[in-house]
């Protein structure tokens, strides 16, 4: 019995890892380094991050300084984790407008309306 129990057991745990990696938006063999209260924000800020390369060649300057920002918000999110609930909740809401903010401006600059 204990070894259908384990296998159950394993077949719920991937089932539940798949489900967290489809509201992260990121591939199920990543979900082990995005983990706490700020996972969204942690995937959301590495996917910016990611499709920032696309821009690189032609605007260098403006993904030098979002770089820089996106670093500092990432620094944020990590340093909520430890914070009060009200706290940590008031910083994910700064870190989501400015991110947002910051997605609007990619989305201008690769001519997307």
């Amino acid at each position: 019995l204990a070894p259908v129990i384990a296998r159950g057991a394993g077949v719920l745990s991937e089932q539940y890892d798949r489900y967290r990696a489809r509201r992260l938006g990121i591939d199920v063999a990543d979900i082990g380094r995005y983990s706490g209260y700020g996972a969204r924000l942690h995937a959301r800020i590495v996917g910016f991050s990611e499709s920032l390369e696309t821009l690189r060649a032609t605007d260098s300057d403006w993904v030098s300084k979002t770089e820089t920002r996106l670093t500092q918000l990432l620094a944020a999110v990590r340093a909520s984790e430890r914070m009060p609930t009200a706290r940590r909740k008031a910083a994910h809401r700064a870190v989501g407008t400015d991110l947002e903010v910051l997605e609007q401006e990619l989305l201008r600059r690769l001519n997307v309306r």
